[in-house]
């Protein structure tokens, strides 16, 4: 056996035997990974269906767009690119789609939750190119919408990005379409995290109130690794040139021939994603990270959340690190990850990050995440009496 086979077939019994509370991470369905690793990995197709510059692209024409009807029917949208290759990506083009350089963008700070592509300043696109407005959370985890909304009003950003990585409340999407409307601002919904929920139904849908909606395909959707960018009514209402604007700014303004076979394994997840089963799952989702919350509650730690999949937790001043560390070695993995307000660096934060996507997808019910969070509660003990 190939040196690398080897190690994919050890990775595979790593992922089945630890349990993996990353909430980015999860199993793809069955279909996705036939697809993915089809001939249609050999395939070239720069350009859209009936657009192309090469030949013999009837057929992924036909494939594209399928995912796009499917996606579109799925997250509520009008139009729907699905040749972003990953979520910053996505959002990168949609930035450069819809603002000039210098332009005023408004995002969730990466210490209490958001992302590097919503405005993080200086070492990303969307901090470098353009003027940067970040709003935070209060001490309980949550974002104040009123003082959220002064700060709107107060800089009027031209774009607002409502997403994020690590927070755990339901995000409310109306206020910020109000937000956005009053300032005539772009309001851009990231769903990477919680698009699976949104489509199961059990997390309230962006699309009546945001322009355009950006998302990861795997998370908690269980599809590929790659993003698509929705257009939605409103969004289209606003500007009729909007889906052509974000079209060309996937191709030709960011990447050229797009990846056909994580396109075919969207258009397997998406069908997957419409059935009665996925709601059942999604439901699944958040009723064990409820459980996981508990349980980690009784075990004496605070816990920010939660509300949807994930939930961050505090383990001691600069130990976020070390805990996840010593979870792993325990047989439990997760990431470190800052808390809200943290006054540690985001290299040694005080806090790690749990969801519960990925063993929900193993056949795991809540009375297992009570079991998760005890044994969560001994390591991080353990770690505080080595002090």
């Amino acid at each position: 056996m190939d040196k690398v086979f080897e190690l994919i077939s050890k990775e595979k019994e790593r992922q089945e035997k630890q349990i993996n509370l990353i909430p980015s991470e999860n199993i793809a369905f069955e279909g996705v990974y036939e697809a993915v690793g089809s001939c249609l990995a050999n395939k070239y197709a720069e350009g859209y269906p009936g657009r192309r510059y090469y030949q013999g692209n009837g057929l992924v024409d036909e494939i594209e767009i399928l995912a796009q009807e499917r996606g579109k029917k799925l997250f509520g949208v009008e139009h729907l690119n699905v040749q972003p290759y990953s979520g910053s990506p996505a959002n990168s083009a949609v930035q450069m789609a819809l603002l000039e350089a210098g332009d005023k963008i408004c995002g969730l700070k990466l210490s209490a939750g958001g992302h590097l592509t919503h405005g993080h300043p200086k070492i990303t696109f969307s901090g470098k190119y353009f003027e940067s407005v970040q709003y935070d959370v209060e001490e309980d985890g949550r974002i104040d919408y009123d003082k959220l909304a002064q700060l709107v009003e107060q800089s009027r950003p031209k774009m607002i990005m409502a997403g994020t990585t690590a927070y755990p409340f339901i995000l409310d999407w109306e206020k910020f379409g109000k937000m956005a409307d009053l300032v005539g601002a772009w309001l851009v919904a990231d769903i990477s995290h919680i698009a699976g929920l949104v489509v199961g139904g059990v997390h309230p849908s962006p699309s009546p109130f945001v322009d355009v909606i950006t998302s990861t395909t795997h998370k908690s959707l269980r599809g590929p690794r790659g993003a698509v960018i929705g257009v939605t009514k409103k969004g289209l209402n606003k500007d009729i040139d909007l889906a052509k604007k974000i079209d060309r700014a996937v191709f030709p303004g960011l990447q050229g021939g797009p990846h056909m076979n994580t396109i075919a394994g969207m258009a397997v997840a998406f069908e997957e994603a419409g059935k009665p089963e996925f709601g059942q799952y999604a439901k699944q989702v958040v009723a064990n990270a409820k459980a996981l919350e508990t349980s980690l509650r009784s075990e004496g730690l605070k816990v920010y959340g939660t509300e949807n999949h994930l939930m961050v937790v505090e383990v001691g001043f600069e130990k976020g690190k070390e805990a996840a560390v010593a979870l792993e070695e325990a047989g439990i993995v997760c990431n470190a990850n800052t808390i809200p307000h943290d006054k540690a660096g985001p290299f040694e934060p005080s806090g790690i990050r749990l969801g519960s996507p990925m063993e929900t997808s193993k056949g795991l019910k809540e009375k297992d995440f009570e079991k998760i969070g005890k044994k969560i509660g001994e390591v991080i003990k353990k770690l505080g009496e080595g002090d």
